[in-house]
């Protein structure tokens, strides 16, 4: 069995995770390793495969009985060590050791098809100018740095958004190369992303991928001091 990314054209993904069934916000699902009951989008979901084989389902389509984790690497460590996917599947469930890494990586993945598809429906602008102008006029969703972009560059950024908008949530654990071949370039180092649905849906996987990675390099100062008041909705 293998989990494909999930596929970012289809426009009732955008629905499910923005309302519930039966009208309600989210569905909400147990954690294996505490108990606690959460909403969906703070969760990993997990099938068993052939062979007892435990595999990540960030997208909650493939079929099979659900089990469900919270959306961090702590989490999902601590569930293999535990045995719990054995006893909520009751059954041998086959956890490997690199399980957390395969969902950080689906996430990621799925973070930058996001990217590509507002980009294509015209909700990203790219490139240091035309970040700087779009940020003097109207406010962002996000903003999106590579991770090797210069400090210069990045703090002229970061002063104009803020002066105007005060603080933007900042994802800038990506190169640029990564970036650019999900825009559409042969590099990006600067971007931004429009308020909309398609922000919505971003912020989910960002706040999911932000339990697996940082979101912000560790001697990022001034984005991380920027970035505190914003942190919590992130990750919870």
């Amino acid at each position: 069995m293998t989990n494909a990314a999930p596929s970012c054209e289809d426009s009732s993904d955008l629905s499910a995770l923005e309302s519930g069934s039966r009208g309600a916000k989210f569905r909400e699902r147990r954690d294996i390793v505490t108990g606690a009951v959460m909403d969906e989008p703070k969760l990993i979901r997990f099938v068993i495969g052939p062979g007892g084989l435990v595999v990540p389902d960030i997208a909650a389509k493939l079929p099979g009985r659900g089990i469900w984790v919270a959306a961090d690497r702590v989490s999902v460590d601590t569930a293999i060590k535990k045995g719990a996917f054995s006893r909520s599947a009751k059954t041998k469930a086959i956890a490997p050791d690199d399980l957390a890494d395969q969902v950080d990586a689906l996430l990621a993945r799925s973070v930058l098809g996001l990217m590509g598809m507002a980009n294509r429906s015209g909700q990203i602008e790219s490139g240091f100018d035309k970040v700087r102008a779009y940020i003097q006029v109207d406010p962002p969703a996000w903003r999106i740095c590579a991770k090797e972009a210069a400090r210069d560059g990045r703090n002229k950024i970061r002063v104009a958004s803020k002066a105007a908008w005060e603080a933007t949530p900042l994802i800038a654990c990506f190169g640029s190369d990564e970036l650019g071949k999900a825009l559409g370039r042969e590099d990006v180092t600067h971007a931004v992303l429009k308020p909309g649905r398609l922000a919505k849906k971003f912020k989910v996987e960002a706040r999911r991928l932000g339990g697996f990675r940082a979101l912000i390099p560790s001697d990022w100062e001034t984005e991380l001091e920027d970035a505190k008041s914003l942190m919590s909705p992130l990750r919870n």
